[in-house]
This record gives structure tokens, sequence and C-alpha cells, in this order.
């Protein structure tokens, strides 16, 4: 008999429930493994719960297995957070399923770019943000210059002309 094929739903979540904030101590773990903490931008579950703040748990089978966050920044974009993926769930396409959730959250709204930080030390990540078509950029918003951080972007929609 073939297995079932593993289903995979992403839905909108309160990030201060007890899986998301489990897949946030994870993550959050792995960061400060690899990076020191004054070069850590964790946003705590308190401020992913913002209304400006969109958080998403990715379940397999019914298992948390990944997140992600937006943030609809004053400034027009999107930034995009928080996004994991447990190693039992990676190579299965979780994180890009993940992105796409957290873009479509920004297109619905017209927003016109996302926006990321992430790490020197994450070239799994980098991978996949730039086969999504991230290209670095210039440091954004409150980051400060940091040479283990890497800023990237990505026009969403195109922008209307009056």
């Amino acid at each position: 008999m073939t297995p079932e094929p593993a289903v995979l739903r992403i839905a909108v979540e309160d990030p201060r429930g007890p899986a998301a904030r489990a897949l946030i101590a994870e993550l959050d773990d792995y960061l400060n493994a690899r990076y020191p903490a004054e070069t850590n931008y964790l946003d705590p579950a308190d401020e992913l719960a913002k209304p400006h703040v969109c958080f998403v748990v990715a379940r397999l089978d019914g298992n948390p297995i990944g997140c992600g966050a937006v943030k609809s920044m004053p400034a027009g974009y999107g930034e995009i957070k928080r996004v994991f993926v447990r190693p039992a769930g990676r190579g299965r396409g979780v994180a890009r399923r993940i992105m796409a959730v957290l873009e479509g959250h920004l297109i619905e709204r017209g927003t016109a770019e996302a926006r990321l930080e992430t790490g020197i030390h994450q070239p799994e990540a980098l991978a996949l943000y730039e086969a999504l078509g991230y290209r670095r950029i210039a440091r954004f918003g409150a980051y400060r210059d940091d040479p283990l951080s890497v800023f990237m972007g990505k026009p969403l929609v195109a922008v209307r002309s009056a």
C-alpha cells in the first residue's frame, strides 16, 4: 500500500500560542548559536502579535513544522521576519510555501516590495531568497551597519502611475 502524501497547511496563528512560541524559541536557539546577541534582530511573540503583522504557522499532517511573519511597515514595504522550518521539515518546500503566503499577504494589500534581513552564516536561507527573486539591497529601516547581516528586497507588484 502506498503511503498517503503529507498534507501541508499554512495558516495565520497567534504567535503567542504554544506551537508558535516553541517554533520561535527553536529559531532563537538556532540564531543565537550562529551570531552574537547584538546582531540578532529577534522580534518577540508580543511584537509579532501586533495588528500590522501577519504571523503564520506551517503544519505538516497537523504537526507544527515552520513559521514566518511579515510586518507592514509605515514606509510602504513589508518586512519578512521569523521564517523558520524545523530540520525534519526541510527539503520539502515548506519555506518556499511560507514565503509565498507572506508575499501573498503583502500583494493583497497592494504593497509593492518585500524586504528582509538575514545573516551571512545561513547559506541555505540566502540561496532560497535568491531563488525566489530577492536581491541584495542597502541597509533599511532601523537596522545598523553590520558585517554579519545581508539585506535583501524583492518587488511584488507593479507601481501604478497616475
